[in-house]
């Protein structure tokens, strides 16, 4: 009973609650559920997706006129599963909510034979493929990226296998033009082990996919990983904002594909997670993905309040750095599904039951007042957290904050001594969230004394190198070197993949030297322009890797505490044991 109690009470909350429904469901907001998260995901997105058509079916029907217990909500998720889900509705035969439904089996079963036969659907299963393309909505634009997990299975074997009744095309836009029969695909050309697939088929069905063998996953978000590259000579890797864990997984299967299969695999991949909540979703992605005996995981931990010079990092020469930001390149993390409400009897406005969706019975997040008054917008960020905007400088002011934060981060990865790469990305289109992050981060102190550069295109990795979208030159500060180390993406150019942003940093082997134990700097008599180059009068970074305003207050504390996790496993075992399949990062 409480799943579609709560699934309905998710679905009605008014759009000032905030979040799309991932956020709403995996966010702090909802620990005290009492059904699985995923269940009331499921039932939510399937009914939404469904509802233009089971608001035609009860309309019709009179469903609501004759059991008036019944919300129009309650009765559209009840209704979805007695007619469409395999196992029918999930409550007891004696429910009453059940007998109120099945007690109009006829009525509701030839109202939706109507239905599907005025979207002229021969069957079921074609009404099933005429409303998931209807669906999808700014997403029907781009293709479903897969990443095949090296760590469970190759690509060869999934081409051989889940699809093994594709047809393979040879470009991204194949792929969204095509038939929508849903069985096209394309093997990427930059990033290895990766595959766009037509964008209405149901990969989170497929048993590669609830098993971990393939992860959905944007193929901008495979960027940092992948131009990264760890090799065996740099030693154990860092992931410092690791949840929902894409990245982190992605990175552990590159660093087990350079060990022979034969051996053991020595370095490890330190997975930083600081919230609690998020940090269960990392525990469940690592596990389902089988990166568990490369990943030491530090859940609920703050990668800032880590002692670069603790022991148990003292080989960590690659860190990845996916920080949160503004979210600004994320297709359609902004937006709640859209839903077709049926008419409740007696309620203002009601009208006879028609035949024809009723257009304007949708609730869709910001079509009320707010988007109409065009005076606020709402900024989800990464982690699904949201801030209403009202003004430009509202919207400077949080970017700044972010950008401050961005930056105090990537100070403190220079700061491990063993550390020659380090990856930065935001899936934000904005430059004070990207170029100029990277070009604070080469003028402060700790990036010259220690030796850090940009990572130039011709050292980057073949697929990096040939990707053709570059970073802005004026964002760069008119420094051409620095425009075309910097990687981009755009929502909406034909490349089927979201805003995003990665630049690479490197340093060679002898960049420090060794006072008292630790490694200190010395500094470059003649820094390269890559380090010089960069934005004028702005707030810089001391030598300790903090962000100092006018009076030289830090905003990160300036004495990170110890990290005492000194073997395997979690520092937490926090884990409902629900089986899953991971996010769509």
């Amino acid at each position: 009973m409480s799943l579609y109690h709560e699934t309905a009470d998710i679905l009605s909350a008014p759009s000032t609650t905030g979040g799309n429904l991932k956020t709403r469901l995996f966010g702090n907001k909802n620990k005290n559920l009492k059904s699985p998260p995923q269940q009331i995901y499921a039932l939510a997105s399937e009914t939404c997706k469904w509802s233009s058509v089971l608001k035609e079916v009860i309309d019709s029907s009179d469903l609501l006129r004759h059991e008036r217990k019944l919300t129009p909500v309650l009765a559209l998720l009840l209704v979805h599963d007695f007619l469409l889900s395999r196992k029918g509705i999930a409550l007891p035969t004696s429910h009453g909510l059940r007998a109120a439904v099945e007690r109009h089996k006829a009525r509701l079963t030839a109202e939706l034979t109507r239905a599907r036969l005025r979207r002229k659907a021969a069957s079921i299963d074609a009404l099933r493929q005429l409303v998931t393309t209807e669906s999808l909505g700014e997403a029907g634009l781009y293709p479903r990226w897969v990443r095949v997990n090296t760590l469970k299975t190759t690509l060869e074997d999934q081409l051989n296998t889940t699809w093994k009744d594709f047809t393979r095309v040879t470009s991204v836009e194949d792929v969204t033009t095509g038939s929508i029969a849903g069985k096209l695909l394309y093997v990427d050309e930059h990033v290895p082990n990766l595959v766009a697939l037509s964008p209405t088929f149901e990969i989170t069905k497929t048993h590669a996919y609830t098993s971990g063998a393939i992860i959905l996953q944007d193929k901008a978000s495979c960027f940092p990983a992948y131009l990264l590259d760890p090799l065996p000579e740099d030693g154990d890797v860092i992931d410092s904002c690791s949840a929902p864990g894409n990245k982190t997984t992605h990175v552990a299967a590159i660093v087990k594909s350079r060990v022979a299969e034969s051996d053991e695999c020595k370095h490890k991949v330190y997975a930083f997670e600081k919230d609690q909540y998020r940090s269960r979703t990392l525990d469940k992605m690592v596990n389902l993905a089988g990166a568990q005996d490369i990943t030491r995981m530090s859940l609920g931990r703050d990668f800032l309040k880590v002692d670069p010079h603790s022991p148990l990092y003292k080989n960590v020469g690659a860190l990845l750095l996916d920080p949160s930001c503004s979210g600004s390149g994320i297709v359609g993390r902004d937006a709640m599904p859209t839903i077709h409400l049926p008419e409740q009897p007696g309620a203002p406005g009601a009208k006879k039951p028609s035949s024809q969706p009723n257009k304007n019975r949708k609730r869709k997040r910001e079509d009320g007042p707010v988007a109409q008054e065009g005076q606020q917008q709402i900024l989800v960020d990464d982690d699904g957290q949201e801030l209403v905007v009202s003004s430009e400088k509202e919207m400077r002011t949080r970017l700044e904050a972010l950008s401050s934060f961005q930056l105090t981060l990537l100070l403190h990865a220079f700061t491990f001594p063993a550390a020659r790469k380090v990856t930065y990305s935001t899936c934000s289109v904005h430059a004070e969230e990207n170029e100029q992050v990277v070009l604070k981060a080469l003028q402060s102190d700790v990036a010259v004394e220690r030796g850090w550069r940009i990572m130039r295109r011709d050292q980057q990795v073949r697929g990096m190198r040939e990707w053709p979208v570059r970073g802005s030159l004026e964002a760069s500060g008119g420094d051409e070197e620095i425009a075309e180390a910097c990687i981009r993406s755009y929502k909406g150019d034909g490349r089927g993949v979201m805003g995003f942003f990665v630049a690479g940093f490197v340093r060679d082997a002898g960049g420090g030297v060794e006072v008292d134990g630790k490694e200190g700097t010395v500094r470059n008599e003649q820094p390269e322009k890559s380090r010089r180059k960069g934005a004028k009068n702005q707030d810089l970074p001391n030598r300790n890797g903090l962000v100092t305003n006018g009076s030289g207050a830090g905003i990160a504390d300036s004495k990170p505490i110890l990290d005492g996790t000194s073997d395997g496993s979690s520092d937490t075992s926090d884990s409902d044991g629900e089986g899953w399949g991971g996010f769509d990062d």
